[in-house]
């Protein structure tokens, strides 16, 4: 006890984000989150959303409904499951990754007809794969696809399997993630009908608010359904009527989430969309030249590859958990784990957001060159940051600032 005091205040170590996620937050969005506490009911409140809708708008580059889903990015992938399709209908979920399982094992609780279409990890899925899924499903109420594979490190080509998914007067639902403000997404040119994100990636706002956008079309599926959805908590036409513009009372909205998602999504427009998208292209192509001068093989191939996630390959005999910890406890640099198929076989080095800086890569690749040795992998020394400097030389990073 100290001054009569049974608690200190918190206190929590300073880290050098590098994994999948979260990424760090900016200052500004952390002192926007300590404003005043209103009502979710109140006009200010009200015009808030009007202001953080429109803004969402041109994030995801939608004129149809932008808003927020109160809960982590699986909240938001849930809610897209649960309102736009119900017990009994097909949902072909495209698979090439850990959270496109998590997809895969939240519609089977959900009753559907679930149909997998695995292809294999770090690689980008054939569309090919699922135009031949829906010929044989023909019944299809709902295609699933991840646009930016997190714990694989591919992009995918979800445009096209938009088209596939509309062709067939199937839904189209997608994961952004970890692609929302990272790279480009077009929600109305590429004819999305759901796409769900997190504030804790590209945005660089702490996890905990889901951004979304919602189709007309989808929207219209929604309110018009045999059956409400099962979730009134994740009911999308409920959640798009309180952002709407009559406010319809629903959920009590998390007040602070929301001051500090319209300070971060404010920060992303005033960098612009496509200087942000350039800036974590050229943090990652100089995070890449550093690890290649480092003999570190990325199974990731060019054209399949995030720029906001690099999956790096273990070289022999390196320990994951005992590299990651050292990493951390050393360096306080946090890098993430492999997952699923990849569990123990790669490191994952996230570049987004706050965290996606020159100074970050310098940061880390010096941190390698100093540990690898010591876990049995020689390298040379100083090789990652002359080859990190030469690729910024020849594309810079655009300067980042609040």
């Amino acid at each position: 006890m100290n001054n009569g005091q049974r608690y200190e205040p918190l206190a929590v170590p300073r880290r050098v984000i590098l994994g999948p996620g979260p990424s760090s937050a900016n200052p500004r969005v952390l002192r926007a989150m300590s404003l005043p506490i209103i009502g979710y009911l109140d006009p200010a409140f009200f015009e808030l959303l009007d202001d953080l809708g429109g803004m969402l708008g041109e994030i995801f580059k939608t004129n149809q409904r932008a808003f927020a889903v109160a809960g982590a990015g699986s909240a938001g992938m849930e809610a897209g499951l649960v309102s736009l399709a119900v017990p009994g209908d097909t949902v072909i979920i495209c698979s090439y990754g850990y959270f496109c399982e998590r997809q895969i094992i939240m519609a089977e609780r959900l009753g559907f007809n679930v149909v997998p279409l695995r292809t294999e990890w770090g690689k980008s899925m054939e569309p090919q794969v699922l135009a031949d899924a829906l010929k044989q499903h023909p019944d299809t109420q709902l295609v699933v696809g991840i646009h930016a594979e997190t714990s694989a490190g591919t992009i995918q080509p979800i445009e096209e399997f938009s088209r596939l998914a509309h062709e067939s007067g199937a839904l189209f639902m997608t994961d952004v993630v970890t692609s929302l403000a990272g790279c480009e997404l077009e929600f109305d040119a590429w004819d999305l009908d759901y796409a769900y994100s997190g504030s804790q990636k590209c945005l660089a706002a702490p996890p905990g608010i889901s951004p979304v956008a919602l189709s007309e079309r989808a929207l219209e599926y929604i309110r018009n359904r045999p059956t409400p959805p099962s979730s009134w908590y994740l009911d999308l036409s409920l959640i798009a009527d309180y952002w709407g513009p009559d406010h319809i009372a629903h959920h009590t909205a998390p007040v602070s989430m929301i001051y500090g998602l319209r300070e971060a999504v404010g920060m992303a427009l005033n960098e612009t969309l496509e200087t942000r998208w350039e800036r974590h292209e050229a943090n990652a192509a100089a995070l890449r030249a550093g690890l290649d001068a480092l003999n570190l093989e990325l199974p990731v191939s060019e054209s399949d590859r995030l720029d906001q996630l690099t999956v790096v390959k273990l070289p022999k005999g390196v320990d994951d958990i005992k590299l990651r910890t050292q990493l951390l406890d050393e360096y306080s640099i946090e890098v993430g784990r492999g997952l699923g198929q990849f569990a123990g076989k790669v490191i994952r080095i996230g570049l987004m957001g706050e965290s996606c800086v020159p100074a970050n890569v310098f940061a880390l690749l010096n941190a390698l060159e100093k540990t690898l040795p010591e876990h049995g992998f020689e390298v040379a020394n100083g090789a990652a940051m002359a080859a990190a400097s030469a690729q910024l030389a020849k594309k810079p990073s655009p300067i980042y600032s609040a």
